[in-house]
């Protein structure tokens, strides 16, 4: 019985365990062959993954026809947009060390020679590339794709749309029939959200560093061509087991720095940046710092903008060239002797690829619509280890501004004051008691940010926090600032009325007040502890690190 690819399933040693896969319905000819483990995210409960089913199938044929053995096993696909503005949100970044973990002792366990990552969605893409990074075997990912956008008096919309319009209900300016019938066209299809937010700015990541098929990610989900793309998926995996070809092999650090490239390139979600930071450390590559992320960004030129930066969204974005068209542009900036899933390296695969056919939405390196790139860094006295904020969606007016604060120890008695109308504008909102510890869970301020826009406030308030933000977010926000409040940074001192620099151009975030002040206040200070339920958030508090490493659990 040396016919078998599969270590495991050898000789007398492996019957038992070929016993077990023939009660599933396996054959000998099936197992002789390279078994490839699909992990699978497809929820009904989710219209970023209810596609996922039929990707699965796909890339199932593809596994079979190329001479493989599939074997699918579930993962779990929290959606931020079910979770938002209630405990529920506190869950979702933690969520994205589970499926890492999970993915990491399924595959481990049953030993595949391969593997085969479907999601879409904002936790769940970086947890699978977090997973293949750690098990360094042949590896690949496939994304459901974006739905298509809403469209509401001639313009196109993301489902973000309902939040902004509770801002225009609350102003008188649509009456409750109205609401409800943006409510009822505001997520058209299944898909991925319809913008550039965390979900599709992760499936753009894994594209350009080499983890995906080469146009894979914008694909509508809803289009015959994603299971085109999905059959191809199952056949390369294949291809890679036979090649030798591991995660490692393709995740190193020059494709990682490929992938933030661009992000920052294209505007993408400042949750890429945590995300890139943990898949880093998973891939054995050490930590990657925010001072060099920093400089990355500031030397990397946006060309492409994409809703919530401009009026054009991700189906617009596929038919401008996608991430192939960016990397195309970028080519002099990258490292092109990078390996990708193709087999073959980033110069070999952007020979063929083709320009943007559409120069309002991709730009070139000779006239971009940023000299630097659609996310920054920001550092000063109020973030000591760093902070992020995303220039490509600041109003010009809002780039260099110095504001009054006021604080809240909360998301929820944010929003609660902004809807009360006694937010003025020129306000700096302060969200403390938000971060991986805080939060606890790091949830997004997202709701907050919504509220602001509703109220008409984004053009002239700032939002800062220890918090995330969604990548549908627009306006003045700086996030992720480190250390956080609860570990006893200078965000937990800050009071009513204390003036905050924000110079997003320079990177500075700085607390207008006196050493002498402040440390008067530390003296003062009794951190806020929230009360969480038992099980797992607990345990993520405890053991998460700073955002400024990733959030990650260690």
């Amino acid at each position: 019985m040396n016919d078998y690819y599969n270590q495991r399933l050898k000789g007398d040693k492996g019957a038992l365990k070929r016993a077990l896969y023939k009660a599933c319905g396996f054959t000998d000819e099936d197992l002789k062959k390279p078994v490839i483990g699909i992990a699978d995210s497809w929820s009904d409960a989710n219209p970023g993954h209810a596609g996922l089913n039929r990707v699965a199938e796909r890339v199932k044929d593809g596994i079979r026809d190329a001479g493989g053995t599939a074997m699918t096993f579930g993962c779990i696909a929290p959606c931020d947009g079910i979770a938002e503005g209630s405990e529920a949100m506190r869950y979702i970044l933690p969520s994205r060390d589970l499926i890492a973990s999970s993915i990491e002792c399924m595959t481990r366990s049953h030993g595949f020679d391969g593997l085969v990552l479907l999601g879409s969605c904002d936790k769940i893409v970086p947890g699978m590339l977090m997973a293949a990074a750690r098990l360094d075997i042949s590896a690949i990912f496939c994304n459901a794709g974006p739905m298509y956008p809403a469209v509401y008096k001639g313009r196109h919309w993301d489902g973000n749309i309902i939040t902004e319009a509770l801002g225009w209900k609350e102003r008188g300016l649509i009456d409750s029939e109205e609401f409800k019938r943006i409510e009822n066209i505001a997520e058209p299809c299944f898909g991925s959200c319809a913008m550039l937010g965390t979900a599709n700015t992760m499936c753009c990541a894994a594209e350009a560093m080499g983890m995906s098929l080469p146009g894979c990610a914008t694909i509508p989900a809803v289009d015959s061509e994603r299971l085109d793309w999905a059959y191809r998926t199952g056949i390369e995996a294949v291809n890679l087991v036979k090649k030798g070809i591991t995660s490692r092999m393709i995740m190193t650090r020059e494709a990682l720095i490929n992938a933030l490239k661009v992000v920052f390139a294209t505007g993408g979600s400042t949750n890429a940046v945590m995300h890139i930071q943990a898949i880093y450390e998973d891939a054995g590559l050490g930590e990657l710092s925010l001072k060099l992320i920093g400089e990355i960004a500031a030397a990397t030129a946006q060309i492409a903008s994409i809703y919530p930066a401009s009026e054009y969204d991700m189906v617009d974005y596929h038919h401008a060239g996608g991430v192939e068209a960016v990397m195309k542009e970028l080519e002099s900036l990258l490292s092109a002797d990078c390996l990708t899933v193709t087999g073959r390296s980033v110069k070999e695969n952007l020979s063929s690829a083709k320009g943007t056919c559409n120069r309002d939405v991709i730009r070139n390196l000779d006239s971009p619509f940023s000299p630097t790139g659609g996310l920054a860094v920001l550092t000063g006295n109020l973030a000591e280890e760093g902070a992020i904020a995303k220039p490509a969606a600041i109003p010009q007016n809002l780039m260099d501004v110095t504001l009054a604060c006021r604080v809240f120890n909360s998301e929820q008695e944010a929003v609660e004051g902004i809807m009360s109308s006694s937010i003025r504008p020129s306000t700096c909102l302060v969200l403390r008691y938000e971060g991986p510890k805080g939060g606890p869970g790091m949830p997004e301020m997202y709701r907050a940010m919504k509220a602001l826009e509703g109220m008409g406030l984004s053009d002239s308030c700032a939002l800062i926090t220890d918090g995330r933000f969604s990548g549908s977010n627009r306006g003045l926000f700086a996030g992720h600032i480190s250390p956080e409040a609860a570990e006893g940074g200078l965000i937990a001192l800050v009071q009513d009325g204390d003036m905050v620099h924000i110079d997003i151009r320079k990177g500075v975030l700085e607390l207008l007040v006196s050493n002498e002040e402040i440390e008067k206040r530390r003296q003062e200070w009794k951190p806020v502890e929230k009360e969480i339920p038992d099980g797992y958030l607990s345990v993520y508090r405890r053991i998460s690190t700073s955002a400024s490493h990733g959030a990650r659990i260690r």
